[in-house]
This record gives structure tokens, C-alpha cells and sequence, in this order.
């Protein structure tokens, strides 16, 4: 038979363990980093200060409609068309400095 001290350390011993996987952690899914994607969305007050010719520097209004159908209708001025199913094709026209203010705008969602 166990003696009383053998007992508590089994019960005690027990109780570690229950406590020890109880509080071990899972590891936690990464979370898909999306930042790249767009950094703010933005109203049409925020535009207008920079919708100006000549555009300020370090600025580049784009145009990510289609060209024929949208652009060539009517499109802010000073912006550039780089439609978004030619921005592969088209990306050389961004502006070289990382630093640049970007502002694309389109139809919205459809």
C-alpha cells in the first residue's frame, strides 16, 4: 500500500502536470501580413490638396481604370492611367523614390 507521503506526492505531482498542460500554450496561427495592400483609405477632401497641375512633389494621382471605357472619359488632373489589369505591364511609370505618395483611385466597388 502507498504510504501517506507517497499519496500527497503522487496527488501533488498530478497537479502539476494537469496545471502545466492546462497553461501550455498553443502556437498561434500567423496572421496574413496585408499592409502592403493599401495603407488608408481616403475621402475626396484628402485628394483635392494634392488633385492640383502641377502635382506637388513626391506625389502621383493614379487612375486604375480602364483606360478606354473610363479614363479617356473624363479622370483627375495630372492623373496617370495605369489601368489595374496592365499595372505588371505598367509599374515603370511609378515614381522611383519609395518615399512617393501614392493615390490610386477607381470606379469603386462593383
Amino acid at each position: 500500500m502507498f504510504s501517506r507521503t507517497r499519496g500527497w506526492a503522487l496527488l501533488a505531482l498530478t497537479a502539476l502536470l494537469l496545471v502545466g498542460f492546462g497553461c501550455a500554450s498553443t502556437p498561434e496561427t500567423p496572421v496574413e501580413d496585408t499592409s502592403w495592400k493599401f495603407h488608408t483609405i481616403v475621402d475626396v477632401a484628402f485628394v483635392q490638396q494634392y488633385a492640383k497641375v502641377p502635382v506637388p512633389a513626391d506625389t502621383m494621382i493614379i487612375d486604375s481604370r480602364p483606360k478606354r471605357p473610363k479614363y479617356d472619359k473624363g479622370y483627375i488632373p495630372s492623373a496617370i492611367s495605369i489601368p489595374d489589369s496592365k499595372f505588371d505591364e505598367l509599374k515603370g511609370n511609378l515614381p522611383e523614390n519609395k518615399d512617393s505618395l501614392l493615390i490610386f483611385y477607381c470606379q469603386g466597388p462593383t
